[in-house]
């Protein structure tokens, strides 16, 4: 049984909220330069197609800005709804401006103020105060404009680029990373802003799994409840790039954390989404086709597991929410397939029985046949739904 859910706040994102009341969202980000309207609207349909709920998009500058009504109106256009994210860095003043245009702003608490310096300083209560205070002089014009436009904001804090303030004083920590978050919560709970999200990402899974529990543990402390964003950011591509992600987003999905995630490969944006979606569907997050049990087959597999499989899977793959179990014997099939709704189990030579839960509903079936009764028993127990 999984932990429950970590209760949030709910967070407007649009029309689209998020939070541990909502199912958990799955998010990209262009690879396009945004002032390329026609790629990013290339790219932005075609994240739409695999069901990517949000967009983000890199805005490094003014042209960025100006680039987002065009991006706007291409997607009306085309009936394409999705929330935009902007993705801000060093520079305050694109945040304010980026606010009218998007749904929600990202920034780096590491950059969003402060340059760094690779300054080595030991700072004292004034004048670490005294930054703070610079800090929230920079956000209020920010949180004057989330609010003018209903924007949510992310605080995206980033292994890799802590503030020369919280290095020196937590040095390159989770505990820095936390910190760093904390910083600016602070101050947008002091101006009555809660329309936040927290993410806390690093490239080494095992790092970013201890920030966002430190994370969740500092916001309890002071009664924060915000949504959590998870990723593993730079994982890389390919397999490697996929099993990173799985680790770090599926451990603390099982552990009842998380609200949106994104799956960071080096490859064509609309590759995270499937992955994503594999995760969730794995830890039991969001379920968003049939679920299969099947054995690894050994020796005493009574067909070929390999082919059945598949053909089980072209039959019954749109069948959301349904498990189904297809198990080589009955050694362990009953017992391993416990949590599955039907169960396709080897019985002996050219032989197979069929459960519905744990129940035996029918011995001995020829293997040429065993497919189709076992439609035909999913059709009786009213689970069938024809393929759209």
């Amino acid at each position: 049984m999984l932990p429950k859910r970590r209760q949030t706040n709910t967070v407007s994102i649009g029309a689209l909220k998020i939070g541990s009341t909502e199912p958990i969202r799955i998010q990209s980000m262009l690879t396009s330069d945004t002032t390329d309207v026609e790629a990013c609207i290339a790219e932005i349909a075609r994240l739409d197609a695999v069901d990517c709920e949000i967009i983000r998009l890199t805005v490094p500058n003014q042209k960025s800005v100006d680039s987002l009504p065009a991006i706007r109106l291409e997607m009306e256009k085309r009936g394409i709804k999705r929330p935009l994210v902007a993705d801000i860095h060093f520079n305050p003043r694109l945040g304010i401006n980026v606010c009218e245009f998007v749904e929600k702003v990202r920034i780096n608490p590491g950059n969003f103020v402060d340059r760094k310096k690779f300054e080595i300083r030991e700072y004292t209560e004034q004048q670490y105060q005294e930054e703070l205070e610079r800090v929230e002089g920079k956000m209020l014009p920010l949180i004057k404009n989330l609010k003018k436009y209903g924007c949510a904001l992310r605080i995206g804090t980033n292994h890799g680029s802590l503030s020369d303030r919280v290095m020196n004083r937590f040095g390159d920590t989770s505990e820095g990373m936390v910190e760093s978050a904390l910083e600016y919560l602070r101050i947008l709970r002091k101006h009555d802003f809660e329309q936040t999200v927290l993410s806390m990402k690093s490239s080494n899974p095992l790092v970013m799994i201890q920030a966002y529990r430190q994370l969740v543990l500092a916001m309890d402390a002071e009664k924060m409840y915000y949504p959590l964003h998870l990723g593993v950011t730079e994982a890389g591509n390919e397999l490697d790039g996929r099993i990173k992600s799985t680790v770090g987003i599926g451990t603390l999905l099982c552990e009842g954390l998380g609200d949106t995630i994104r799956v960071s490969l080096t490859e064509a944006s609309e590759n995270e989404i499937p992955v994503a979606q594999s995760i969730l569907q794995s830890t039991r997050a969001r379920i968003y086709n049939t679920d299969f049990i099947s054995c690894p087959s050994c020796g005493r597999t009574f067909f070929d597991l390999e082919s059945t499989t598949a053909q089980i899977k072209a039959r019954t793959s749109h069948l959301k929410g349904v498990k189904i179990a297809i198990m080589g014997c009955v050694v362990n099939g009953p017992g391993e397939m416990a949590d599955a709704d039907f169960g396709y189990v080897g019985a002996g030579p050219g032989k197979i029985s069929l459960y519905h839960g744990q129940t035996c509903v029918e011995r001995n079936i020829p293997s040429a046949q065993a497919v189709a009764r076992l439609i035909e028993l999913i059709q009786e127990q009213g689970k069938w739904v024809d393929p759209a």
